[in-house]
């Protein structure tokens, strides 16, 4: 059976099973209040939605719309299409180097797999994109067989990186296989149950509960990778979790006045005295709208924070839950804020002593097309920034091609 057939098949049962167990519960008189539910408390009940596909981070139409863009010529569609397909991971012989075990420390000492699993995933997601813009079929061939080398051999992740690690690749592996599965028909029974299996054994468990220990990007692309993993595994107790995480973390990594004099403590940590912040937040002690909690260890980590950030929002908009409006000022703030020193405005004496890394990566086409292309919202910072940089490559480790799958993509 063709693997988008199996997938809407799958997603036919899980129709008929919830509006039986809806069913179930209008007769019992199920429902609590009987009231109409707001727009928030609906949005937090993913589990009564039906998860469409594809739906990690790139939706049909978004698809539909970039292959359109490109068969036209149309810019910066046309240019970002060919930096990607001149790309390293483009490559018709390129071929994967699997890993039993990835083992990535957090210091000078060598890793093992560690660099070759990120690439190997974006590649597969490079290869998966490909196949949908120019429908050669060796793109698609391409990305499964990268895919199947790795689920034949890996078991999982070790050393104080692994948790991080796995969420960069784990990202790209969700956002491939999902670009594939619902497009293609040559991923056999066998090879899709067994890249399903890797994702379950060697990559949830190692991101799905978060790090609250670590700095703000860790939590926030680890509930990246789980969000994407769900989707594509029709997992909704999972995908919770990260919507969960959304919650919690996003508030707690991107400051507002709301918040009062103190950012919000990360749940979970124990970090919640003032000083116990202000280490948290490397030294920081006056806070601005849209200052983050890494702001002041270099741009781009926090720059990592707004494109997990972002990824999120978009694949939870894709699902019908509304995670973009939860967090409106706060993310926009946030990116304008970055990218107004990005861009080389001068850092007052209250902002990290006056001394900014300014190191933003290609982080920001995903959140500017939505809050500035979708909501309308002014983002001029952000928006010089997007436009000098585009076409946004990749970072060659969770984030690639946003110009091409994003830019004007609503």
């Amino acid at each position: 059976m063709a693997a988008g057939v199996r997938g809407a098949a799958r997603s036919g049962v899980g129709l008929l099973v919830v509006g039986l167990l809806l069913s179930l519960v209008a007769a019992c008189g199920g429902g609590g209040g009987g009231g109409e539910e707001s727009g928030r408390t609906a949005a937090a009940r993913p589990l009564d939605l039906a998860f469409k596909h594809p739906g990690v981070l790139v939706s049909k139409e978004q698809l539909d719309a970039v292959r359109a863009h490109v068969r036209a010529r149309e810019q910066p569609w046309l240019t970002a299409f060919e930096q990607m397909r001149d790309s390293k991971y483009a490559a018709a012989d390129y071929r994967a180097t699997p890993y039993a075990v990835v083992e990535c420390p957090p210091d000078t000492r060598p890793g093992r797999g560690c660099v070759e699993e990120r690439e190997d995933a974006l590649a597969a997601y490079t290869q998966a994109l490909l196949w949908n813009i120019t429908g050669e079929r060796a793109h698609a061939e391409k990305a499964v067989e990268i895919m199947d080398a790795w689920s034949k051999v890996i078991t999982g992740h070790t050393e104080a990186n692994a948790g991080l690690q796995t969420a960069w690749a784990a990202s790209s592996w969700a956002r491939a296989a999902e670009a594939v599965r619902y497009t293609y028909d040559g991923w056999s029974d066998g090879q899709l149950l067994r890249f399903e299996r890797m994702l379950r054994n060697a990559y949830l468990p190692q991101v799905r509960n978060g790090s609250a220990d670590f700095n703000g990007n860790w939590d926030l692309v680890m509930a990246d990778a789980t969000m994407g993993m769900a989707v594509f595994l029709d997992d909704h107790a999972t995908f919770e979790k990260a919507v969960h995480h959304f919650r919690t973390r996003v508030p707690a990594y991107f400051y507002l006045r709301s918040d009062g004099k103190l950012p919000v403590s990360p749940e979970g940590s124990g970090i919640d005295t003032a000083a116990e912040l202000k280490k948290y937040w490397f030294g920081q002690d006056t806070f601005a709208d849209g200052l983050s909690q890494e702001t002041c260890r270099n741009f781009k980590h926090a720059s990592y924070s707004l494109a997990a950030t972002s990824h999120m929002a978009e694949t939870a908009h894709h699902q019908g839950v509304d995670l973009y409006g939860e967090v409106e000022d706060r993310l926009r703030a946030a990116f304008e804020f970055h990218a107004k020193y990005q861009l080389g405005a001068k850092a007052p004496k209250w902002l990290c002593g006056g001394t900014v890394q300014r190191d933003m990566g290609p982080d920001t086409e995903v959140g500017l097309n939505h809050l500035q292309g979708r909501r309308g919202l002014k983002m001029p910072a952000t928006e010089k920034y997007t436009e000098q940089r585009r076409p946004e490559g990749t970072d060659d480790l969770f984030v690639a091609w946003e110009t091409l799958t994003h830019a004007g993509n609503g």
